[in-house]
């Protein structure tokens, strides 16, 4: 195994950056393929003898943010290092992580295709445990967000005796349940969340069904060339899932459709793009837990999203995507191939169980990706893991500064903030 260390200071920031070169697969002496996993582990004056948090990011295919202080990014970052050493690890496949990109599709959509097989939580987890031995820390403590903590599921499932405590914020997945259960129950949660919008502004439910009929006739054109469809347009209201996402879908129904303000911020209000062409190409995999995908979400779509396309949809990706976006057309055939993969299953139940896991979670009730419904089932198998369920929040409220701090509280016994 090679590993690099760099030291940086940024501002009143101590930041060390490690690179460590692993196998692609774990496990299998024979395979010869490796990758580099990028990690920053970041103290604060004062803190470097404090034991580590490992942030394990949400998406799949997002890498970890940057530490900054000048403004504090992340919004968490004070509270984390105030108790701990925080280690932001790209998670393989983004960031400086090996990066999957367009240029890998040189090599073919099959052999990209299988490489991304092995980018799952698990290996992520192998990876986790790469860098913990480098940094001769017994054990440590991990923060995951979103698939962050369907990572942090398997990191139980497999090496708890690792863990120190667990924080989970709005990533207690569903465990042995099959991808459709979950879609389908995702598209209860987003005609909640639109119905709960238009009853805020009933005006823009007519201002949405303008915006269909442009859609439908071509008329609505992005910077990037993409010919918005209806499919892509309703998946605006992915925003709706956080914090002020709100506000995002309210300014873009109160613009002019022809205006260049309109083009640009709907190009960026969607929640799949090209920058990150792993979380389309990969996303359905996050809840395939023993199971083939195929399109889970375009198949489970209720009758009432299909006859009333002023329903908003959240992280429902679509098969035509891979057609009418320009961005996802280079990867439309290793899109295909995984979701026609079977998937092996990726959580232990009963290890979960018997993991005698620590520390806190965040359940919030109004998740429109991690329904609240399942992540319950799951934190039952966690009696060691206290919950927060929350409706002060939506799904990213890790970012809002505050939730970071109320697990801690919770988990040490103290009263909340």
């Amino acid at each position: 195994m090679i590993m690099t260390t760099v030291v940086r200071k940024l501002l009143d920031l101590t930041v060390e950056e490690h690179t460590l070169t692993v196998p692609l697969i774990w496990g299998d002496p024979a395979d010869s393929r490796t990758i580099d996993i990028f990690a920053r582990v970041v103290a604060r004056e004062g803190g470097e003898t404090l034991p580590f948090l490992v942030f394990l990011q949400g998406g799949p295919g997002h890498e970890a943010p940057r530490p900054f202080h000048s403004s504090t990014s992340p919004a968490w970052l004070d509270e984390a290092l105030a108790h701990y050493r925080l280690v932001l690890l790209d998670q393989r496949g983004t960031g400086r992580s090996t990066p999957v990109g367009d240029h890998d599709l040189a090599r073919g959509a099959e052999a990209v295709a299988e490489q991304l097989t092995h980018l799952r939580a698990d290996s992520i987890v192998r990876d986790c445990e790469a860098i913990r031995e480098h940094l001769g820390a017994a054990t440590w403590s991990v923060l995951g967000q979103s698939f962050g903590g369907f990572t942090t599921l398997a990191y139980l499932s497999t090496d708890a005796s690792s863990l120190q405590d667990v924080f989970i914020t709005g990533g207690l997945s569903a465990i042995g349940r099959h991808p459709d259960d979950v879609y389908a129950l995702c598209y209860e949660k987003m005609r909640t969340t639109s119905e709960r919008y238009y009853r805020r502004f009933p005006e823009h439910r007519d201002a949405m069904r303008r915006l269909v009929d442009l859609a439908d006739a071509g008329d609505i054109v992005l910077p990037d060339g993409e010919v918005v469809s209806r499919s892509r347009l309703r998946s605006m209201g992915s925003a709706l899932g956080t914090n002020d996402g709100w506000q995002t879908v309210w300014s873009l129904l109160e613009r002019d459709p022809s205006s260049n303000a309109f083009r640009h911020d709907l190009m960026h209000a969607m929640p799949f793009d090209g920058r990150n062409p792993l979380y389309f190409a990969f996303h359905e995999s996050s809840y395939a837990d023993g199971h083939a995908t195929r399109w889970s979400a375009e198949r489970t779509e209720p009758s009432d999203f299909r006859d009333d396309p002023t329903l908003f949809t959240g992280e429902h990706i679509r098969r035509d995507w891979t057609e009418t976006v320009p961005a996802f057309r280079p990867w439309r055939d290793v899109t295909l191939a995984l979701a026609e993969y079977e998937w092996p299953s990726i959580y232990d139940a009963e290890a979960i169980a018997a993991s005698g896991a620590t520390g806190a979670a965040a359940v919030y009730v109004d998740d429109v990706y991690v329904p609240m419904e399942f992540s319950l089932e799951t934190a039952r198998l966690l009696p060691g893991v206290k919950r927060w369920v929350t409706s002060e929040h939506e799904h990213n409220g890790l970012r809002s500064g505050p939730v970071l701090s109320r697990l801690i509280d919770l988990a040490q016994g103290r009263r909340l903030r």
